[in-house]
């Protein structure tokens, strides 16, 4: 492993392809500060190289993940120059973009935002990733080595799309494939939510962290199953209607309490009432209010859980008028009235203690 710099690029190369070995060779050249705990490998570092962190965490079965939540300073390359079969790769990019070439030549392709990317070069070949300059990326591999995950039993890799099933059977990494999918709202959220998991508790952090990233993980196969049966986002949707709805979502959530409406969600976005239904269908399986009424009862239950608002107060406070039209759709949601998941989850901690 050495790192260079090139003409004003940076260039890391890597003489390894298990996730371990990444994330030691890049701990070595960037110098930060290494934390470890609960099967996570967490480096933090603001110095001359950028700032930000990269986390690495291993599972059973050749199963491994890389995100990373930096900024660097110079547009840097990372080569991988080894004889190893390299794990299959799925990537997906919740904040800025990312250069991709198979054999470190000077043709690129670009992994864009929100776009479902995965990623299996040839044995031997020099993958290279090219890292932009002063642009804040939030990024997240999901790692595969494929020989081990084959052991697993009940793998049901046989269930996969016929392209899917030849890269995982390619132990000798004879094909190159790269297949830059559609966009993924849906994915995005989930990422989200695996960033979130609760820090405090070590056994069940870890199998929450696990089952995060599995759920992310079918959604990128059933993702590529879609876009290889041509079910993938009509043309009417862009890739530009797709960020106005992912940046709609922020307003949405900002404005919680205020009541909404489709014209005025429409107003906010530029897009059309009826854009933003199809958009929403395809990138949540919900419409636009059942999307809002969703995120106002997932809000309603974090208040019920963890402060002392009344739930005519929290009925307020997440924007609907009426507390027995609340009490109705949280039993039509969860099966359990407001009142009574609050006394239930009392006595389930008086009786932890």
């Amino acid at each position: 492993m050495h790192c260079a710099l090139i003409k004003e690029m940076r260039e890391l190369v890597l003489n390894g392809c298990s996730s371990d070995d990444v994330f030691a060779h890049v701990q070595d050249c960037i110098k930060g500060k290494l934390t470890q705990h609960w099967g996570e490998s967490v480096l933090t570092f603001d110095n001359n190289i950028g700032k930000g962190s990269i986390r690495t965490i291993s599972f059973n079965w050749g199963v491994s993940l890389i995100d990373c939540d930096l900024t660097l300073s110079k547009e840097t390359k990372l080569v991988f120059d080894t004889k190893e079969l390299s794990p299959i790769e799925f990537i997906f990019i919740t904040k800025g973009f990312l250069k991709y070439s198979e054999n470190n030549t000077d043709s690129y392709t670009t992994i864009a935002q929100f776009q479902n990317t995965v990623i299996s070069n040839k044995k031997g070949a020099h993958k290279t990733f090219l890292f932009p300059e002063d642009e804040r990326l939030k990024i997240n591999f999901i790692r595969i080595d494929r020989q081990e995950y084959l052991q697993k039993k009940n793998n049901n890799v046989c269930q996969l799309d016929r392209l899917l099933v030849s890269i995982f059977n390619d132990n000798n990494g004879d094909v190159a494939y790269t297949h830059g999918g559609s966009y993924s709202l849906k994915i995005a959220d989930e990422i989200k939510m695996l960033n979130n998991v609760d820090s405090t508790s070590g056994m069940l952090r870890s199998l929450s962290l696990e089952g995060r990233l599995y759920l992310i993980l079918s959604l990128q196969l059933l993702e590529h199953k879609n876009f290889e049966e041509n079910m993938n986002l009509p043309e009417a949707l862009s890739k530009e209607d797709i960020l106005k709805i992912h940046k709609l979502t922020t307003f949405i959530l900002e404005n919680i309490s205020e009541p909404t409406t489709l014209a005025q969600l429409s107003s906010v976005s530029g897009l059309s009432p009826k854009k933003l239904q199809i958009g929403f269908k395809i990138l949540y399986s919900k419409t636009v209010n059942e999307y809002v009424r969703q995120l106002k009862l997932e809000i309603s239950k974090d208040y019920l859980k963890n402060s002392d608002l009344s739930v005519s107060e929290i009925v307020y406070a997440i924007g609907i008028k009426s507390r027995s039209y609340f009490s109705k759709i949280f039993f039509e949601a969860y099966d359990i009235l407001p009142t009574d998941y609050r006394k239930h989850l009392k006595n389930k901690n008086s009786s932890i203690r």
